[in-house]
């Protein structure tokens, strides 16, 4: 353990430098590395050197009351999960505490980490309630399937539903690890589609969940919108054109919206959306939305305000217009 004293700050930081756990062996706890087994039934119990520390735990576990005990003592803090069960597979985490007088906040970068086993020879996989699990394959994001054995020993393999057969794992585009499942690292719209695992140790072979990947493609940017009204000054009774547009990917969608002086006394929105290729560049696709005004009165002189938006973000852009008296002709 190492403590830093900082007296005038009052701030206290405290590491853990070791984390220790078993199930208890001749009353002894042996420190561990980045995976243990536990036999199902048995009793946990962790220990993690440092004051204060935080836990996390597996979500079953988390949920569910009665079985986990956490005790704070001088020098250690102590988890012990009695009843253990193969739902209590998954990664169990210490977190040194950084604080400032009562304000404490977790110190990820130093978290201590272990993947608890709990294997059984009737359930391969974690326990799901769910039949179906729907996941979203982001264009700009790894996609895990999270297919947990609760043994390491236990060989998986991944398999499509329709055409039915084994989906290749190369360890670059696909790859498995027994504490996390299947990761998807780029994923593409072939990915899409029904996949479930299937897990085979022994004489026993089971599947998993059946994962439903819909593919997304998630821009790289949020949009940059342009805006340009039909005239920095309108006369009264005239028509008023704001157009407002923005450059982006094909197939990703952007959204407009709008503020505009008209709202403030109910003015309708009339708008024209279109969205038409960029020349020259079949991956890209120009989004332009059109504001309307007909019939233009002194209320709609002010700020039009177009925000453009996509699954990255959102950004803004203005224009002022005024609105000016009509000239009226004089007689000949």
């Amino acid at each position: 353990m190492i403590l830093l004293k900082l007296s005038e700050w009052k701030w206290r930081l405290v590491l853990s430098a070791l984390l220790v756990c078993a199930v208890v062996f001749e009353g002894v706890f042996k420190k561990v590395g980045e995976t243990l087994r536990v036999q199902t039934g048995d009793t946990l119990s962790l220990r993690c050197r440092g004051k204060p520390v935080q836990w996390s735990v597996p979500p079953y576990v988390e949920e569910d009351d009665g079985r986990l005990v956490i005790v704070q003592q001088e020098r250690f803090s102590l988890l012990t999960l009695v009843n253990t069960t193969v739902a209590d597979t998954g990664e169990y985490t210490c977190f040194p505490m950084y604080c400032e007088d009562k304000d404490c906040r977790r110190e990820y970068s130093k978290a201590i980490k272990v993947f608890i086993f709990f294997p059984d020879p009737r359930e391969l996989f974690i326990p799901s309630s769910s039949h179906y699990e729907m996941i979203q394959l982001r264009s700009n994001w790894p996609t895990v399937l999270p297919c947990q054995v609760t043994s390491p020993e236990a060989k998986v393999t991944l398999h499509r539903e329709f055409p039915p057969g084994e989906v290749s794992v190369d360890g670059t585009e696909i790859s498995f690890s027994n504490r996390k499942g299947f990761t998807i690292h780029r994923p593409r719209p072939h990915h899409a589609g029904v996949l479930h695992c299937v897990a085979a140790l022994g004489n026993l072979r089971q599947s998993s969940t059946k994962y439903i990947l819909i593919y997304v493609n998630y821009p790289m940017v949020p949009p940059a919108p342009v805006i340009q009204a039909s005239s920095g000054s309108v006369a009264v009774g005239d028509n008023l054109r704001v157009a407002c547009s923005a450059v982006g990917e094909r197939d990703v969608f952007i959204e407009f919206s709008w503020e505009y002086p008209g709202q403030q006394i109910g003015r309708p929105l009339y708008t024209e959306e279109t969205a038409i290729p960029v020349r020259g560049e079949a991956s890209r696709q120009q989004f332009q939305s059109v504001l309307q005004v007909d019939e233009v009165r002194d209320v709609d002189q002010g700020t039009y305000t177009c925000t453009a938006q996509n699954l990255q973000g959102a950004n803004s852009v203005s224009t002022t217009v005024k609105v000016v008296p009509k000239i009226k002709k004089l007689p000949v």
